[in-house]
Formats: structure tokens, sequence, C-alpha cells
């Protein structure tokens, strides 16, 4: 089976620095792990890993995070957090008379801060979702994949969410933008017991094999072409 601890690493210029804005807004700790610097997630939050890369950030990112708020009050001064860590306002095309605010993170990583009262994101925990771009079949995927209920199917928009609660995944529906280059944030999976039985499910599954790293991390695509990652336990 994998995990049910569910990770995306983040490509970084500096991975050290990214992970330290990350834990001081989203009140973790960094571990330090062979793929880069961790906020491990606890309760069925999502953890976050942030890997060195030289990778330059190009256009944006097909996933994204979403944080909640208790109210207005607790939204501004999340809003005011992040922007003291080194995050910037960013304007993607919201009207004023939209609730939540965009931000980047000193990366230049989308992020936005939800208003209060979003039903869909109660009892979620601070990281309330990841908003991805992608099709229905790759929530579908994604659902069997992890053994994660869909919580929401509804006019080609899907989401996931653990059994223990937590972080939503979520994906948006078409259409759906061209893939131009690797991405830089992917799902890390843990298989516990047999990888390779995880791999040869996952491709049953839908998913495509692309290469082995010298670590023995098997990489696949979904079926959207997004890679990720599954590593040993």
């Amino acid at each position: 089976m994998l995990s049910q601890l569910l990770t995306v690493t983040f490509d970084a210029q500096n991975a050290a620095r990214l992970a330290q804005f990350w834990a001081d807004l989203l009140g973790r700790e960094v571990v330090e792990d062979a793929g880069g610097a961790l906020l491990p997630g606890e309760g069925g939050q999502l953890g976050l890993r942030f890997a060195p890369s030289h990778t330059a950030k190009v256009g944006p990112n097909r996933m994204h995070l979403h944080l909640t708020s208790a109210s207005l009050a607790d939204q501004q001064h999340t809003v005011a957090t992040a922007l003291k860590l080194g995050a910037s306002h960013l304007d993607v095309g919201q009207r004023p008379e939209e609730g939540h605010i965009v931000l980047a993170d000193p990366e230049g990583n989308e992020f936005c801060v939800i208003e209060p009262g979003n039903a869909f994101l109660a009892g979620c925990g601070l990281l309330g979702e990841l908003a991805c771009d992608g099709t229905r079949e790759v929530g579908i995927f994604w659902s069997e994949a992890l053994g994660w209920p869909l919580v929401w199917d509804q006019n080609q928009e899907t989401a996931i969410q653990s059994p223990q609660g937590g972080t939503k995944v979520a994906w948006g529906g078409p259409p759906v933008g061209p893939k131009e280059a690797r991405n830089r944030q992917h799902f890390d999976l843990t298989a516990e017991g047999d990888q390779q039985a995880q791999v040869d499910r996952l491709v049953a599954l839908g998913a495509t094999p692309l290469e082995i790293g010298e670590d023995g991390t098997v990489v696949l695509a979904d079926p959207d072409g997004n890679e990720f990652c599954v590593r040993g336990h």
C-alpha cells in the first residue's frame, strides 16, 4: 500500500529559505531529509518538501496552496505575516469583490489566503487545499491511487481528501493548459512494503513510467502528464 501521508515537493532556488518561510507561516518545524527540507503534515494535513533546484519558474504553477481563515482579522493577520516573511501581492486577474487574497511566496509560487466562511474548506485546517489544474480523469486516478474518497465530483471538477480529514486536493477541470516543461512541484509518495508492486498498481491505474533515480526512486506521470515519485519505505 501507499503511505496515507502525502507530500508535495517544490523545486527551490534556495530550499532552506523557502522551507523556513512556509514553516513560519504554517507554524511547523523544518526536518532535513534526503529529499530536501521537509515540513511534515499531521492529521491529514499535506506535507511540504523543498528540494534544491536550478530550474527557473516559467509561468504559473499547475498547483497552488489555499490557506484558510477563521475571521477577517485572522485573514488579515495571515496576509500581514506572509508579507513580513517575504511574500508579495500577486495579480492573477482576481476581481475586487472576491474575498480571497492572492500572494506569491519568496520564489514566486502562487498561494491564496481564503476568506472566512468558506464551507468547502471548513474543518480542513490552516493548509486547507491544494488546488490543481487537471482533468476529472486525473482526480479519479488520484482517488484510486491513494485510496482517498472523492469529496467533490461536479462539472468535471473533482476533489479528494484523506479519510483522516485535513487538506483537500482539488482539480479544476478543463481547459488544462499545455504542459511545456517538467513541473516544479510534484507529489512524493512512499510505498509501504513492496515498492515495485505499488508502481505496477499505479501503472495499471493509468500512470506512465518515466525513469528510476540513482536512489531507487521511481518517477511516473499521472494521466495528465504530471510527474510524481514513488519512494521505497
